[in-house]
């Protein structure tokens, strides 16, 4: 892959001239077009916030949001793979779906060389075919009124519980891979941790579509237990959600969320330039206040107080679990028709 120099190239794009490289990474010179592939809601909100709004466009980009769910936004990658530009340049995936589009084969290998920020990446976010943005870790939530303080997820999901455990529909990789730890699996194997599922769903465990739709149920009392990103678990305490947070004995199951780049992105400088905005040490900083997650950044300065609330301590640390990515990209279909057709039905 070529580096642009100012010195000596500038494509243009469109009505306006695309950022130029030089050997020092991004450096935003002129305008572009940069569509991202993002989720909506309060993640898209705060893309605008902390980083297209404050960093991007004062550099001159015009940044346009393609938002969906992760599922469409993945189809659409692998029905454009065969034209010579695509319609989205850089899309905000898990590290589970990053790996995914990696192997279909049409996400960019990330070139660090041309990113600004690349030497201040955290190198468990790193990836071959993406970047890390945020990150949390899967954890037990609870209502200390309703139950005692659970140490893992055997006990959260243990059928003494009965109608006052909580799954959510859309999380069903997780809350899978949540039960395999429990029973004593692994992140590359699941099956242990079915029976334990169906065990709990006997006893009368609840299903919620969303993660909104739990929330809610947490919020009324109509349960209390389930897992849940502790970033998420913070936005509810926020909220006044009466809600606690407890790291698994079993493991803490890692999510990263962050972006790929698509191998025929219409604008690749402009993609690059997007993801060294989000790893800009004041949009980092933002995201942990805005939204409970871990910057990916080494430089990111988060006060003790909230990093008490939304990090982990050295000995949680330790049994923070990164995902078999391989493993969720092979049986994902497997898990899914297992959990529709068996779980739910």
């Amino acid at each position: 892959m070529s580096r642009f120099s100012v010195t000596r190239r500038q494509a243009l794009l469109g009505a306006g001239a695309v950022a130029a490289f030089g050997a020092g990474g991004a450096r935003a010179q002129g305008r572009g077009r940069v569509v991202v592939g993002t989720w909506g809601g309060d993640y898209a909100r705060l893309l605008t916030k902390n980083i297209e709004d404050p960093i991007l466009k004062p550099q001159g980009w015009d940044v346009v949001q393609d938002q969906a769910s992760d599922a469409p936004r993945r189809a659409k990658m692998v029905a454009e793979r065969r034209l010579p530009r695509g319609t989205v340049d850089i899309q905000g995936f898990s590290a589970a779906n990053m790996h995914e589009m990696g192997e279909a084969g049409v996400a960019e290998e990330i070139d660090y060389s041309r990113l600004r920020n690349a030497a201040t990446i955290i190198p468990a976010m790193r990836y071959k075919f993406g970047v890390g943005h945020i990150y949390s870790g899967k954890v037990v939530l609870y209502n200390p009124k309703l139950v005692s303080a659970p140490t893992g997820f055997r006990e959260a999901i243990d059928p003494r519980h009965g109608n006052k455990i909580g799954f959510i529909d859309i999380q069903y990789q997780f809350v899978m891979i949540a039960a395999a730890l429990a029973a004593g699996g692994t992140v590359g194997n699941i099956e242990p941790g079915k029976e334990l599922l169906m065990a709990a769903k006997r006893a009368g465990a609840r299903l919620y579509p969303t993660n909104e739709a739990f929330a809610a149920a947490m919020q009324s009392e109509e349960i209390a237990l389930g897992m849940m990103w502790k970033a998420r678990g913070v936005q509810w305490q926020n909220a006044g959600i009466p809600v606690q947070t407890v790291a698994p004995i079993e493991g803490v199951p890692m999510y990263v969320s962050g972006f790929s780049i698509a191998k025929n992105a219409p604008n690749k400088a402009g993609a690059y330039a997007y993801m060294d905005a989000m790893l800009e040490k004041s949009a980092q900083e933002a995201f942990a206040v805005d939204m409970g997650f871990n910057p990916t950044v080494t430089n990111a300065a988060v006060a003790p107080d909230l990093a008490a609330r939304i990090g982990f301590t050295e000995q949680e640390r330790a049994r923070l679990v990164d995902l078999d990515y391989a493993y969720l990209a092979r049986e994902n279909n497997a898990m899914k028709d297992w959990w529709d057709r068996v779980f739910k039905a």
